[in-house]
């Protein structure tokens, strides 16, 4: 938490500001931790994954663009740029919505289902070695109630959206609730556990 010259320290106590730069670094180093195995082992950026996933647990394996953006936390051009680069890899599909001629679905083609199931095991070791094995069943709920008590009070449906970085990609937290949603035996709610939607 940087403040700028002139501007009150007052509600800001001494370790506060260590406090948030410390999750900060933790979801960074995670994220990037998850983004270079993912690469390395699957040429399948974080980002990818990402959408890959959202749109493994659709129905139908289908989500209309701005619903999988608003999921991803990606502006729509952002998002339009990444579905470019998995149509172009045979991972999605673009379909035209029936019911809204302005409207397009992305749709999880069976190579992005295969491909998904090859990288999870990569994921969620990483996701274990990174987060879950660290952590002790109180301390995952502890953190799953400290999480939905930040997101509820930080109206996540007016976070901006952002394009994907090239190298580290998104970064955003996710990570611990994709962490938390798979196989920790957490309680997950819909806006705590899966932070990206």
């Amino acid at each position: 938490m940087t403040l700028t010259a002139g501007e009150s320290t007052q509600s800001v106590g001494p370790h506060e500001p260590a406090v948030w730069r410390m999750l900060q670094r933790a979801q960074v180093r995670i994220t990037r931790s998850l983004e270079a195995d993912l690469l390395v082992e699957h040429d399948l950026a974080l980002a990818s994954y990402d959408v890959l996933s959202h749109l493994a647990e659709a129905p139908e394996r289908r989500l209309r663009m701005n619903d999988l953006a608003e999921r991803v936390l990606l502006s729509r051009s952002g998002l339009t740029r990444l579905i470019d680069r998995l149509q172009r890899d045979g991972l999605v599909e673009r379909e035209a919505c029936t019911s809204d001629a302005r409207g397009l679905f992305a749709v999880l083609t069976d190579a992005g289902a295969a491909r998904l199931a090859e990288a999870g095991s990569t994921y969620l070791r990483g996701v274990r070695a990174q987060f879950l094995d660290l952590l002790d069943a109180d301390e995952l709920r502890q953190c799953a109630a400290m999480l939905t008590k930040l997101l509820s009070a930080s109206a996540v449906d007016a976070v901006p959206a952002v394009d994907p970085a090239p190298a580290v990609a998104p970064a955003r937290a996710s990570v611990l609730g994709s962490a938390l949603a798979s196989g920790s035996g957490v309680a997950a709610t819909s806006g705590a556990a899966s932070v990206s939607g």
